[in-house]
Formats: structure tokens, sequence, C-alpha cells
């Protein structure tokens, strides 16, 4: 059994739903239900009643009361391991976001450095939904995640960056020549995106502003994260991608800008509204009010 499977059903058991429980987890509903099915055949029963509603069999209960014990002791196990691993000095734990602007996680490092000399950053990868999943798991203090995003009501947020989006494209592509597109020039192109379950806002807001704009996209059911999307792109001419103008110049591609309906993505700092540690509360105060005045 794993700790994530094990959280996964106390999520469930507590919400007795699974869509409930899955968008919580910020995991898909089939994600999770693949999971539990996992966690089943390893301890060798049903835990669930599926229908006509969820509900927790015996086994299920036991193991519920179990499972809590055990993230608690988790989660306060890695909190006591970490004091003590830094022997006192300031830890800022970032969740840094994939594909994040590099000059970002740099300034928030010299941020944290002149408000406290001597303190340290600790890094942990992922997508939006990570970040969302390791702060309520209080994985990191602070994490960048891409906006819009839903947030429960105990996380707060600040925007600190953003970005212009525009098309990527094989160099082959019909559209390459052109140095400015109309959004009405991609209707009918397929357009590979990352996964929806990664950042749904943003998947969500991406495509209403494209068809807002005229471009009837075809949603590739290929979906993938932007390093991936850039090894494939320049061997198929035939599907478009959106990318900042990070990517311009890159062999193999060109960007191009959308006339009159650029698409932008929002950066965020977002973390526990009730921060327990006073060193904590004071580097956010002092990292959010920064950089939201960029």
């Amino acid at each position: 059994m794993e700790l994530r499977q094990l959280r996964y059903f106390v999520v469930l058991a507590e919400e007795l739903h699974f869509r409930r429980a899955a968008e919580r987890l910020f995991i898909s509903t089939p994600t999770l239900s693949q999971q539990i099915k996992v966690l089943e055949r390893e301890l060798g029963g049903p835990l669930l009643i599926r229908a006509p509603r969820v509900e927790l069999t015996p086994a299920g209960a036991v193991l519920l009361r179990s499972g809590k014990t055990v993230l608690r002791a988790m989660d306060e196990a890695v909190r006591q391991t970490r004091r003590a691993a830094v022997s006192g000095a300031p830890v800022l734990r970032l969740g840094l976001l994939n594909g994040v602007p590099p000059w970002l996680p740099t300034r928030i490092g010299s941020l944290l450095t002149a408000a406290l000399p001597g303190a340290r950053m600790v890094l942990t990868g992922g997508t939006t939904a990570d970040q969302v999943r390791f702060l309520d798991d209080d994985e990191v203090d602070l994490a960048l995640v891409r906006t819009p995003v839903d947030l429960p009501e105990r996380f707060a947020q600040r925007a600190v960056a953003r970005e212009e989006l525009g098309v990527l494209m094989s160099q082959r592509h019909p559209l390459a020549g052109e140095a400015l597109l109309d959004p009405v020039e991609l209707s009918g192109q397929e357009l590979i995106l990352f996964a929806r379950e990664s950042a749904a806002g943003l998947h969500d807001a991406l495509l209403r502003a494209l068809a807002d704009h005229g471009a009837r996209v075809r949603l590739s059911a290929s979906a993938m994260g932007h390093a991936q999307m850039l090894a494939v792109l320049p061997a198929r001419p035939d599907v478009i991608g959106l990318s900042s103008s990070r990517a311009d110049g890159l062999p193999g591609l060109v960007w191009r800008p959308l006339r009159g309906a650029p698409l932008v993505v929002t950066y965020a700092v977002a973390w526990r509204a009730a921060v327990r540690d006073p060193a904590v509360a004071a580097l956010i105060a002092a990292l959010t009010a920064d950089l939201s005045a960029e």
C-alpha cells in the first residue's frame, strides 16, 4: 500500500462520493476509482459498497480509522524531520510549477534571502494540480500555480506574473509563413494541450477564449506537458500548440502571436491561509507584497 493510495481512500471515505472526493484531491474520477480498486486488491477485499450509494464496508471502516492515524503520524514525522534537518534555519518550501518563467523562482529566492538572511529554499516540482495537493498535504509552504484555479477557501492566492501565449508549430506548418495569425485561421486546426486534470481551470479558459475569438480548434486526443510538446511539434506539421514567446526560435519550431486576441496566462502564489509558522508567515507577506507590485 502506498501513502498516496491511503490518502485517496481516506478522502473518499470522508466524502462518500467519487466525484467530490476526486475534486478535493485534484485528480480525475477514473483515476480515483482505479487507485481504490488497486488498494482493494492489495488488501484482499472490498472497502466500499458502490451502489446504490457509496458506503464503507466493515473492512473500509477499519481502514478509515487506522488510515487517519497513519497519515497524521506521517505528516507530523515529516514536519519534525524537516525542522531537525535545517537546525533552526528558516526554510521556505516552495512548490515549483512546471514550465514557470525562469526569472520567477530566482526572484523569489532573492526576496527570501533579503527578508531572512541565512534562510534557504526547498523546491518541489509539479503541475498546478500537484501544487494544490502539496499545499493541502502540508508538503510546501508556498506554491506557484497557473490561474484560473479553483482553490478551497482554506487557501489564499495572489497573482505575481503574466505571460502572453501564442501559437507554436512546426516550421513546415501551412501557417508558419505568417508573422501574425488571425484567430479564425486556427479553425479546424488540431490543438495539442496539456491534460485537463493537471490544470482544469486554465485548460477550460484557454479553449473558451479561443472559441470566443473565432478559433474553433479541434482538441487533440494527445495530451502532454510543454516539454513533450516541444519534442513532438517539429515532426507534426498538422498540429499546433500554445506557448509563450520563450519557445520562439527553438529548432524546427516557430511561434506566432494572435491578432487582436492575445491569450494571457497568469501565475499566482498560493498558500494555506492559516499559516502556523510565524517565520513562514513573514516570508509569505514579504514575497507576495513585492512580487504583486511587478
